[in-house]
């Protein structure tokens, strides 16, 4: 039987320093889970969900609006400052190593690359919104499937112009490198984990329609990066 602790009964105490039987009970039931429990390992943190494929058979033949990154983050005790550099110039690598391979591994869809959403952008000031602007980095979080407003009116009237009444829309939400911890040697074959987040939404309802996190392990951001994104078409070298 395995020893888990119960869910919280009481709410939570605001002002503990006034409530020291409280404290004390709580300390006290600590202790004797901690004895109960102390002989077993502890658990492993949960493996994530393997990547989704890109649902490319039901968007064959459309035009795809792929949105630019805005979002890249690495944890700090992998120091790759200098290895994923500045900003601006690492948002554009990440937007052009994503665009190139959506290319080659999936040509039966039409991508409207992000240089081209940009240009859409800047051709129609006042009406379409600046993708750098938007809060697409947002969509990362799971429990969103309708597109908050403004966001869904933005989306849905740059898209439109960047492909000539398009109706869908790749969105990278987020890049973030994590220290690999699974084993020692798998840490140091590959330090660390990409983990780009991407959602395709129907900008016409509004509704995220498909959504996943690829992985990739890698000892540098871009080969990561890379790695990642052949995730999203498992079946090909």
């Amino acid at each position: 039987m395995k020893c888990e602790p119960r869910p919280a009964i009481l709410p939570a105490v605001t002002n503990p320093l006034n409530n020291n039987y409280l404290v004390r009970g709580a300390r006290l039931a600590a202790i004797a889970f901690a004895a109960s429990c102390g002989h077993r390992q502890p658990s492993q943190a949960p493996t994530p969900p393997p990547t989704a494929p890109l649902p490319t058979a039901g968007i064959a033949g459309q035009a795809v609006a792929v949105y630019p990154l805005t979002l890249i983050v690495a944890e700090d005790s992998l120091h790759w400052e200098a290895a994923i550099g500045p900003r601006a110039a690492a948002l554009a690598k990440a937007d052009s190593i994503l665009g190139t391979l959506l290319v080659a591994r999936s040509p039966e869809v039409s991508w409207i690359a992000s240089t081209e959403v940009r240009r859409a952008a800047r051709r129609a000031p006042g009406i379409a919104t600046d993708p750098e602007q938007m809060g697409t980095s947002l969509l990362r979080a799971e429990n969103i499937i309708d597109l908050p407003d403004p966001l869904r009116s933005q989306l849905r009237t740059l898209t439109a112009i960047a492909g000539s009444g398009a109706r869908f829309a790749l969105i990278p939400a987020a890049l973030l490198y994590r220290r690999a911890g699974a084993t020692a040697a798998t840490a140091a074959a590959a330090p660390a984990t990409a983990e780009l987040s991407l959602v395709l939404v129907d900008v016409r309802t509004g509704k995220v329609g498909w959504r996943t996190i690829a992985r990739g392990d890698a000892d540098d951001p871009w080969t990561g990066l890379t790695r990642a994104v052949k995730a999203l078409t498992p079946g090909l070298p």
